[in-house]
């Protein structure tokens, strides 16, 4: 069975008791943490110390969550060879916190071509990274997973990146809303994407003429939720299914009060319609 959690780009104010409560209260089954009291850079905050971190662990537990991943910024896809060096860095210093959280995983990106650069060049780089951060990261036990984003957001560039790294430790972050603003791809998983896939984001929008996202309670917009579901149902997944509202990057969206329960009651009702 599939289990829930959100990201806290939905909540990007929230101290991290706010996050859980909120978890519980509404019936999720596990959070993905992205950002805490307006911090994107976790370890900052004393939650996330390493001395502080056994104790969080234990406040997440006893309430029956789980830490879904703890999503970093990090990129791989500059030019600039120490630029990637310091986003490696910053997963690993993540990975510690990931630990001892008891999350899988770091999330990842891609992620965008840069100018004067292109495509060939740029997956090189990210493949290259992404081999050096699962290499680093295998006595921690956690996990890279790699957020299907950016302009490696579809099938065919996610599925290259993978048989190219040709590592069972990383993973993907399937976000197929992703692709469909990119392209308009319907949501489908290659062999080597199922293969690889430990998550999943969910989330609706409406395209503007202009081709921008407009994101909107889920239900409510154009992106085919049902089609993706189809394809979770298919190659029987069982993890986590995460909503991503996405109001840290857009504060006019609607308030987590709202968006994070008319989630879980969308979900409920698509689970009875199921049975």
């Amino acid at each position: 069975m599939m289990k829930t959690s959100f990201s806290t780009l939905a909540c990007p104010e929230w101290s991290l008791d706010e996050v859980l409560d909120a978890a519980v209260n509404y019936g999720f089954d596990g959070v993905e943490l992205r950002v805490i009291s307006r911090e994107l850079d976790l370890w900052k905050l004393p939650d996330f110390q390493l001395n502080s971190l056994a104790a969080a662990r234990k406040r997440v537990e006893n309430l029956g969550l789980r830490v879904a991943s703890v999503d970093s910024s990090a990129c791989f896809h500059s030019p600039d060879a120490q630029e990637r060096q310091r986003n490696v860095d910053s997963v690993l210093r993540m990975a510690e916190i990931a630990a001892g959280l008891g999350a899988p995983s770091v999330r990842v990106f891609p992620d965008r071509i840069q100018s004067c650069c292109d495509r060939a060049q740029t997956a090189g780089w990210i493949i290259e990274s992404l081999v050096d951060v699962a290499q680093k990261l295998q006595p921690s036990g956690v996990q890279a997973w790699l957020e299907t984003h950016g302009d490696f957001a579809t099938g065919n560039a996610v599925s290259e990146i993978l048989q190219r790294v040709n590592r069972n430790d990383l993973g993907i972050i399937w976000d197929p809303a992703n692709a469909f603003c990119q392209n308009g791809e319907a949501p489908f998983l290659s062999q080597e994407m199922e293969a690889h896939l430990r998550h999943v984001h969910v989330k609706d929008l409406k395209l503007s003429a202009a081709g921008t996202a407009n994101y909107v309670l889920t239900g409510e917009g154009e992106f085919p939720l049902d089609a993706m579901l189809a394809v979770l149902e298919r190659v029987r997944y069982q993890g986590f299914l995460s909503f991503e509202w996405e109001k840290q990057w857009h504060p006019e969206l609607a308030p987590p009060e709202v968006a994070l329960p008319h989630f879980m009651n969308w979900w409920k009702a698509r689970k009875v319609n199921a049975c």
